[in-house]
């Protein structure tokens, strides 16, 4: 059982919103000592803390906002050593998460920027890491999951030339997915990112809708981009409802130039896929897509079907599977975080020629994680399960 803080808010205003009005305004804040296991790179330790008990009071003072339409954009002065997290430190189902008040928030290096996180995203590969599934080249034990971020800047390293405090961004937080991710993610109020990782937050989105873009996005472009795809090439999307497929279909035809784009679906998205751009859109449920006449270029294996994928393909066409075994001429990549990828993209997002897609039954909010991983690990969701608002 988590202690309960005592909260008093001199003027009643909700913190992190726009106070374009009032140029500075004091919060005093006063929380009841506990006992609680203290996250720390080094693990768990127990000691008798009071919420932020290094800051007795909190300071925020508005700043004029990088885009009009947003709230969220309010210059921090003072910064908590502690935060809320989810955290776990086994591996296992989603009963290993746990809720957390009083993790470190995370060292800020040189090249790296501090995040107050606004939104957050879940991947598979978020759930794959919680189970285990490349322990051995993961990061210590106790982890705080998560890739997927969009937020403001409260803090830079000294090494940091393109941000500054209170812009908005988002990005993927692990240059790597599987090799040394870091162990503090974004499912938390605060990360610690790399600059070359991130990039503005596309001015005509929300929190929300740039939290769900960054892994699934760069998937997209450089598996596309693995593949030697350009204009005038066909491609197949299996899932194409998912978050990377409905991704992989809007960039095969704004931004690359397909001339045709098929994708698999279940019955009741087909009118979805068909809204993204596909072409052809295949009910998997009564129809071999390997089994249909048309072959392609390009397909785009999400779903774990190489087997299958290969034959339909053209000769010397090009097979990515994401996930699965591997049937030659498939082949597997992993994702590199590049926010300069994030940056070519911009434009495309800001036009609306791509769009972010939220699954309906989202945003979950951040006392909802466990529902939120329990939900991704269905393989239901439409688009991407996002985090939002976390306080």
């Amino acid at each position: 059982m988590y202690a309960t803080p005592t909260l008093t808010v001199y003027p009643k205003l909700t913190a992190f919103h726009s106070l374009s009005s009032t140029p500075s305004l004091g919060f005093s804040f006063t929380f009841r000592e506990n006992t609680s296991k203290i996250f720390s790179p080094t693990g768990f330790s127990s000691r008798r803390v009071g919420w932020f008990s290094s800051l007795p009071s909190l300071r925020i003072s508005a700043t004029s906002q990088a885009s009009p339409t947003s709230t969220e954009a309010s210059k921090i002065s003072s910064l908590p050593s502690e935060m809320k997290a989810w955290v776990y430190g086994e591996y296992g189902g989603v009963d290993v998460l746990k809720f957390d008040t009083n993790v470190s928030v995370p060292e800020v290096k040189e090249d790296q920027v501090l995040i107050k996180v606004v939104a957050a995203a879940l991947n598979p590969v978020d759930s794959k890491r919680r189970q285990g599934k490349f322990k051995n080249t993961d990061s210590p034990l106790p982890t705080v999951p998560g890739y997927d971020v969009a937020g403001v800047v409260v803090k830079v390293g000294s090494q940091v030339k393109e941000f500054k405090e209170g812009d908005e961004v988002y990005g993927d937080i692990h240059e790597k997915a599987l090799e040394g991710p870091k162990q503090s993610g974004s499912i938390a109020e605060y990360t610690a990112v790399e600059e070359k990782l991130l990039a503005l937050k596309p001015k005509n989105l929300s929190f929300a809708e740039a939290a769900s873009l960054p892994l699934a996005i760069e998937t997209a472009y450089e598996g596309l981009e693995k593949t030697g795809f350009s204009a005038g090439k066909s491609i197949l999307v299996l899932n194409g409802a998912g978050g990377v497929g409905s991704l992989v279909i809007q960039l095969a035809k704004q931004v690359f130039g397909a001339s045709r784009v098929a994708a698999t679906s279940s019955t009741g998205k087909l009118d979805f896929l068909k809204s993204l751009g596909a072409d052809l859109a295949i009910d998997y449920t009564k129809e071999n897509f390997e089994d249909l006449p048309e072959k392609f270029d390009v397909v785009y294996d999400a779903i774990g079907q190489c087997d299958r994928a290969v034959k339909a393909v053209k000769e010397g066409g090009s097979v990515v599977a994401l996930t699965g075994a591997v049937t030659p001429p498939g082949f597997r990549f992993v994702v590199t975080s590049n926010g300069e990828v994030l940056k070519k993209l911009n434009p495309y997002l800001e036009s609306g020629k791509v769009k972010a897609v939220i699954d309906p039954k989202g945003p979950f909010p951040f006392s909802q994680v466990v529902e939120a991983f329990s939900y991704l690990e269905t393989n239901r969701a439409k688009g991407k399960v996002v985090i939002h608002p976390i306080p």
